[in-house]
């Protein structure tokens, strides 16, 4: 039985780093940060950090008319 090396995200992380989510999206560092500043990926602030919020880019992708 082969083995699966995907990277596995726990369906219940609201936030996460930018270099997490770079990781397990296979886009680069600098494509994620220019995607937030244009406002394509939402961003949440906790303090200085800056975190990708993963739960609303979920509920935008599901909301979105051409997944189904």
């Amino acid at each position: 039985m082969e083995k699966n090396s995907a990277p596995q995200v726990p369906a219940n992380v609201p936030v996460m780093t930018i270099e997490r989510f770079s990781e397990l999206s296979g886009l680069s560092f600098d494509t994620i940060k220019g995607q937030l500043q244009q406002g394509n990926l939402p961003l949440f602030k906790i303090g200085r950090r800056r975190m990708v919020n993963v739960a609303l880019l979920t509920a935008e992708c599901l909301q979105s008319e051409d997944w189904a």
